[in-house]
């Protein structure tokens, strides 16, 4: 066991980072842009404003002083606590992933952060150093996967056993996919990302006329772009030029270092040019895949790979990104690498349709949508463009959506039990194809509701552990699906193993 020790002196520096930039907007409002004002609100508001700032290094400096962690043969060991001292413990069977997050930051100081997921919920979900050495979180990434006896090696001995094991580590791995510029581009108009520059460009309007009172000139400037059809054709021409550079560039951003590998036992994701995210995940803790494409996807023959693990993926804005491979995988690329990385899933295209009953089950279902839209618009009456009749045309339209969605719905749905995988295709406008093993099931559930009993039809779904679990399945599946999936689920007596 090692001796408990501080975390690395600059998560100081990293946390003084993130509250000098949380405190800036207000630093520059109350002694740049109110600088001349001598109100007793902003008095008191700079005066509270240095206080806020002082408590809080000296918050930073006291957890810096007080939070110690130690690693033995076996778990995770944190101590926390100023005033009242507390301590945890997270064996390292409970960890499901590994996620380094590097910022401009850590490139700086030549650092990085690493988050060790669990399975767990609450304060023990996870184990997270914002500031470590490089070679200090390979030699700890390297005991959690293998746990040695007596504890890691001190960060000096194990520099050069952290860099032979990631050599090593590295010349196993299988690199499955890297993103070529026509991927960059193609995601770019893929994503949609280059509307974004407008709303951006919006939102800075918004901002700079709160502080500096500009909306005067920006109607005089706007009246004289409406007056002459050149300058706004030009102003067009150039915002549709910059706006597709614009998505290009953050696409580029985003996904230009995108790497998908693996090695006999996990899956690594990497992503990120300026900040690098490196996510992995041990290959017997992924509980499902699911494969999902949009209507935009569907035109252009990609599709996007979601692994389903039982710890969590990532944090913050990266929760919903990370657990995906990459968001524009052409279609059968996206099946042979779950092939290639996950040898023990199978992904067939060859699958069951629902039978015709299902689909007058669907339509002939009430919709409490439309019947409380449609309440509603009776009550109100809109109009539009004077015509008094407007609620029931909307009313129509409505009707006649929710038809065509049941109808997609019905036509998209897919189902197949196969040895010791089951697979589920749902969905509209936007389809999800759910792929799990028998033994990743943790609970499956056979509902039926009166209708569905007199056409011998049936709702069928799994559970699998997830953070929230992940609930998959089928309505108005035949009957006879029902009993075998049934009858198939309790052959997993003979397969799960305890983790």
């Amino acid at each position: 066991m090692t001796e408990a020790k501080r975390h690395h002196p600059l998560s100081m520096v990293w946390k003084l980072w993130k509250l000098g930039k949380f405190s800036f907007i207000i630093a520059m409002y109350l002694f740049v842009i109110k600088s001349g004002s001598d109100s007793a609100f902003l008095k008191y508001g700079r005066i509270a404003f240095f206080l806020f700032v002082g408590v809080s290094v000296l918050v930073i400096l006291s957890k810096w002083l007080t939070h110690k962690y130690k690693l033995d043969d076996a778990s995770f060991h944190l101590y926390e606590g100023v005033f009242t001292k507390s301590g945890r413990t997270i064996p390292f069977a409970k960890i499901q992933n590994v996620n380094r997050h590097t910022t401009l930051f850590h490139r700086l100081f030549n650092v990085t952060s690493i988050r060790f997921e669990t399975g767990l919920t609450g304060e023990e979900a996870a184990v997270e150093f914002e500031v470590i050495s490089l070679a200090e979180a390979d030699n700890m990434e390297k005991h959690v996967a293998s746990p040695v006896p007596g504890g890691p090696m001190t960060v000096q001995d194990g520099e050069a056993a952290a860099e032979s094991h990631a050599e090593a580590v590295n010349s196993r791995r299988t690199v499955h996919f890297k993103p070529t510029r026509k991927d960059i581009i193609r995601a770019s108009f893929t994503s949609l990302s280059f509307l974004l520059l407008i709303p951006l460009l919006g939102s800075a309007y918004s901002k700079i006329d709160q502080f500096f009172h500009v909306k005067q000139e920006a109607k005089g400037l706007l009246s004289i772009i409406m007056n002459s059809w050149w300058i706004a054709a030009i102003l067009i021409v150039v915002l549709a030029v910059v706006s597709v550079a614009f998505g290009i560039v953050r696409t580029f951003v985003k996904y230009g270092k995108y790497e998908i590998s693996s090695d006999p036992d996990r899956i690594y994701i990497t992503k990120g040019l300026i900040d690098e995210t490196v996510f992995s995940i041990a290959k017997q803790r992924v509980q499902a895949v699911e494969i999902t494409q949009s209507v935009l996807k569907r035109l252009l023959g990609l599709a996007e790979v979601k692994l389903t693990s039982a710890g969590g993926l990532g944090d913050g804005e990266d929760k919903l990104e990370i657990s995906s491979l990459y968001p524009f995988l052409p279609v059968r690329r996206a099946y042979e690498m779950i092939s290639e990385m996950l040898p023990a899933y199978e992904v067939t295209r060859e699958m069951n349709r629902l039978p015709r009953k299902s689909l007058w089950v669907r339509m002939l279902r009430p919709s409490w949508v439309w019947i409380l839209s449609t309440a509603a618009l009776f009550y109100f009456k809109p109009r539009f463009l004077g015509f008094e009749q407007t609620w029931w045309v909307l009313s129509g339209v409505l009707l006649i959506w929710i038809f065509v969605a049941r109808w997609l719905d019905y036509a998209n749905t897919r189902y197949v039990l196969k040895d010791n995988f089951i697979q589920f295709q749902t969905g509209s406008l936007t389809t999800a194809l759910f792929v799990s093993k028998r033994e990743k099931i943790i609970e499956v559930n056979v509902t039926r509701s009166l209708f569905q009993k007199w056409l011998g039809l049936a709702s069928v779904g799994t559970m699998n552990r997830a953070k929230p679990v992940r609930r998959a399945g089928i309505d108005d599946a035949p009957v006879e699906l029902a009993e075998s999936f049934v009858k198939w689920y309790m052959g997993r007596r003979k397969e799960v193993k305890m983790e």
